[in-house]
């Protein structure tokens, strides 16, 4: 695979920290380019995060010395050094489209963190081992945008990533109902204790905009291409309740799962054993072997213990069983800034290039 030069929009946060880390040694991807807001525009990448580095191993050192771009008002030169760009701004969400769309139209592909293009119908929103076919509809969104190469690709809500996993690949079982409550980590807010000492030995019971994002999302993911837009499913339906608790990183969650016919036990634990996606499939270096782990301890899979997992990339899943209201219910884990943020977007990136739509 050829070397990529690539760009990090929103570098000095903490997903566009977490993207240095995974890019730092990356074999396809060289970071060129960081950006940020106007206030970090003309400091070294050091100078710029100060004293707010919030990951547990230090800023690489390649990139500690390059200069920090202006996201906005760089963007010709910016554009011009890299092959495309990682995009994981804090800015309003009108604000992120505008700039997402005027990358794609400097020819230069944008794999987004944001939230913002989730729900354009011709912006794939990817979870690359469920709905990788549709990138395909990639083409469309190019000839709105008038563009020959460049584009907008977005991953999904990093909530998501851990249960999703877990019930697509009993959608052929007749899966019609899902009840999730997620349990989410500090980070996905952009903040650790030291930052946000009211969360210590507290559990707040709401996240602005989550439940919504968790109850739409997983129709657009599993929905179809239809012409020049991605249409959503109607089906399973999903209903979320989601709480902040006091952990660093790693998002849990609670799932409730209802089936036309209910399938046995050993039925969905086969199924979660032997699924594999596009990029198991492909050996997209970023791809954990084994995509889903099942733990048949009761008291696992446990955050500490598990978010890790293949390098953040895996989900882990324990505690299946028959409920009294639905037919099963169990627990899933992953690594929200690894698996939810900068590495489900790098693992997009990975396959983007490899399908060709990086050229």
């Amino acid at each position: 695979m050829k070397k990529y030069n690539v760009g990090i929009v929103g570098a000095t946060g903490m997903v566009g920290q977490r993207f240095a880390l995974l890019l730092a040694e990356h074999p396809w991807f060289e970071v060129k380019a960081l950006a940020a807001s106007p206030r970090s525009a003309g400091k070294t990448y050091s100078e710029a995060v100060g004293n707010r580095w919030a990951m547990t191993v230090p800023m690489p050192e390649k990139m500690k010395d390059m200069m920090v771009y202006d996201a906005v008002a760089d963007i010709d030169t910016i554009t011009s050094m890299v092959d495309f760009v990682f995009c994981a701004v804090d800015m309003k969400k009108d604000e992120i489209r505008a700039l997402e769309e005027e990358y794609a139209k400097h020819e230069c592909p944008v794999v987004s963190n944001n939230s913002a293009h989730r729900f354009t119908p011709d912006v794939p929103m990817v979870i690359p081992e469920i709905n990788a076919e549709h990138i395909n509809i990639i083409e469309a969104q190019r000839k709105r945008l008038g563009t020959k190469r460049g584009f907008v690709a977005v991953k999904s809500n990093c909530s998501l990533q851990s249960y999703v996993p877990a019930i697509f690949p009993l959608s052929d079982m007749g899966v019609e109902n899902v009840l999730v409550c997620t349990y989410q980590a500090i980070s996905g807010a952009g903040k650790t204790f030291e930052r946000w000492p009211e969360m210590v030995d507290n559990v707040i019971p709401f996240i602005s905009g989550e439940e919504e994002k968790s109850e739409q999302e997983p129709l657009k993911i599993w929905g179809h291409i239809e012409g020049d837009k991605i249409v959503n499913a109607t089906n399973p339906k999903f209903t979320a309740q989601c709480l902040r608790v006091p952990v660093s990183d790693g998002h849990m969650a609670a799932v409730f799962v209802s089936f036309k016919k209910a399938p046995e036990k050993s039925e969905i634990l086969k199924a979660w054993r032997e699924f594999k996606g596009k990029p198991q499939l492909l050996g997209l270096p970023s791809a954990p072997k084994q995509f889903l782990n099942y733990f048949e301890e009761d008291n696992m899979p446990q955050t500490k213990l598990n978010r890790n997992l293949e390098n953040g990339m895996a989900v882990s899943i324990g505690r299946l069983r028959e409920d009294t209201q639905y037919d099963y219910k169990f627990v899933c884990l992953s690594h929200n800034t690894l698996r939810g943020a900068a590495g489900g977007a790098v693992l997009l990136a990975e396959l983007l290039c490899a399908e060709g739509y990086i050229d």
